[in-house]
């Protein structure tokens, strides 16, 4: 817990006083797209992603999923990245795409931080050399932590190169530290995609705690904690767990918000005649505010999530289930 403080309290105190410049300056040629099928990876450099549809798996006719992850993480060692590709492939209608930016954002948070702008930039451009090759309407960023920051900085890129707007841009979690209001960083906000939707899971100390998306979702409300969970490295990451377990088939209702002032509110049924909408995969991109909901300690964590049908997909999206 303290090591997390500390990485706020410098995070602020160094981007406030301007005093730090990116500690290496990221090389696009180092970055990549990779595809991920329940069979293979493939690796495309951002510079060529038109490449994508020459591989015979990548569908253009289908949505492209892109996910960004956080601090410290890569294609080859984050559980978001091999959760969420897995889930995906389980649908079987998305081509899944996971970033390979570690080494841009593996050091001292602050400085990982300072990298995002200039990251996204390098993904904006990647997008729309991309769009030219998908229906822009198909395409979806994903970013967890760093990752939401970087997605919100690509899709402002993609705007100023295209004069058009990427779809959809979720935020899990989106990271506080250097993000604050009125430092020089600008993290995920609404107006960086036609539709901006966040799920808040650790507001306040690693997430950022004030509403910035057209919909932003706050599961068991705006506590650093959420059930089941005793640290915040443990909070941090229930944001893509949540998302993850809404996109296997059957889970898209499975987490029910109510646009909602207070989780006090939403316990004393006291949030009005809006219906409730679901948080994740499902959700609309007519919703707007900010939505409270109810969330269980262990999976699957949706109040209306069933372990049964958990329990079907331990394969499903993998090789073993395809037989590749």
């Amino acid at each position: 817990m303290f090591h997390q403080l500390l990485i706020l309290f410098v995070s602020s105190t160094l981007v406030s006083s301007n005093s730090v410049q990116t500690r290496v300056m990221p090389d696009m040629a180092t970055m990549n797209f990779q595809f991920i099928t329940p069979c293979a990876k493939y690796s495309i450099p951002i510079l060529s992603s038109k490449d994508l549809y020459k591989i015979k798996a990548f569908d253009e006719n289908k949505q492209t999923v892109i996910l960004v992850t956080g601090w410290r993480t890569t294609v080859d060692s984050s559980q978001t990245i091999d959760e969420l590709s897995k889930a995906y492939n389980c649908r079987g209608d998305v081509n899944f795409i996971a970033i390979d930016v570690a080494s841009c954002v593996d050091t001292l948070f602050t400085w990982s931080a300072l990298n995002t702008e200039k990251l996204g930039e390098y993904l904006g451009k990647g997008i729309a050399d991309l769009a030219q090759v998908v229906p822009l309407e198909s395409i979806h960023l994903i970013g967890h932590s760093l990752g939401a920051h970087i997605c919100g900085s690509a899709g402002r890129s993609f705007t100023t190169l295209t004069d058009e707007k990427l779809p959809r841009i979720t935020g899990l979690d989106p990271a506080k530290p250097c993000f604050n209001e009125g430092e020089d960083l600008t993290g995920l906000m609404r107006g960086d995609a036609d539709f901006v939707d966040i799920i808040h899971t650790n507001p306040g100390v690693l997430g950022r705690r004030d509403p910035t998306g057209d919909v932003d979702f706050y599961p068991d409300g705006i506590i650093p904690l959420p059930t089941g969970c005793y640290t915040i490295l443990c909070a941090h990451e229930r944001a893509w767990r949540y998302y993850v377990e809404s996109v296997y088939p059957g889970n898209e209702n499975n987490f029910m918000a109510k646009r909602c002032n207070s989780m006090t509110k939403l316990k004393q049924n006291r949030c009005g005649k809006t219906p409730a909408a679901p948080m994740g995969y499902a959700t609309s991109s007519n919703l707007r505010g900010n939505y409270f909901l109810e969330v269980r300690g262990s999976s699957p964590f949706g109040m209306d999530g069933n372990k049964t049908r958990e329990e079907q997909y331990v394969w499903c999206g993998t090789d073993l289930a395809n037989k590749c």
